[in-house]
């Protein structure tokens, strides 16, 4: 373990949100999302587990050390509720909680159709599948510019 680190986060999660670059989508789902076969075609090219972890505490987790995107309207995508695009399941509320107190701002999540969530998922940087339970917990989030000091 290390100082100032989520001892959710394991050391391949660290190793991951390091290689990420500005503008790289990394999705976080529960355990209902077809996750180790899209996994394949990331970037990273293999799933990632956070066991015994939701898809709120992950994103907190996540967020203590990888900004989201501020360049863009919505720097988070979620996939639609099937036969009900307007429709809300419960984690979505959750996750909104957990995305705006994590980056202290106004965040917006844009839903995307069931099918084009997974072809966008595709092409995501990689994956991590959480515990949660979901239904409908399938989120990408998109890394944002970490401000550094000069060397």
């Amino acid at each position: 373990m290390l100082r100032g680190i989520d001892q959710r986060l394991s050391a391949e999660i660290v190793h991951v949100l390091m290689l990420m670059g500005h503008g790289d989508d990394l999705v976080i789902c529960d355990v209902n999302h077809p996750a180790a076969s899209i996994a394949k075609e990331t970037t990273y090219g293999r799933l990632i587990d956070m066991a015994g972890c939701d898809l709120p505490s992950a994103a907190r987790a996540i967020l203590s050390l990888m900004p989201l995107d501020n360049f863009v309207p919505a720097p988070v995508s979620r996939m639609q509720i099937v036969g009900n695009p307007q429709g809300q399941a419960p984690v979505f509320a959750r996750m909104q909680a957990a995305l705006e107190a994590a980056e202290g701002r106004a965040i917006q999540i844009e839903a995307i159709e069931r099918f084009a969530f997974y072809a966008a998922a595709k092409r995501a940087f990689a994956i991590i599948r959480t515990a949660d339970s979901g239904p409908y917990g399938c989120f990408i989030l998109k890394k944002g510019v970490v401000d550094l000091p000069e060397l």
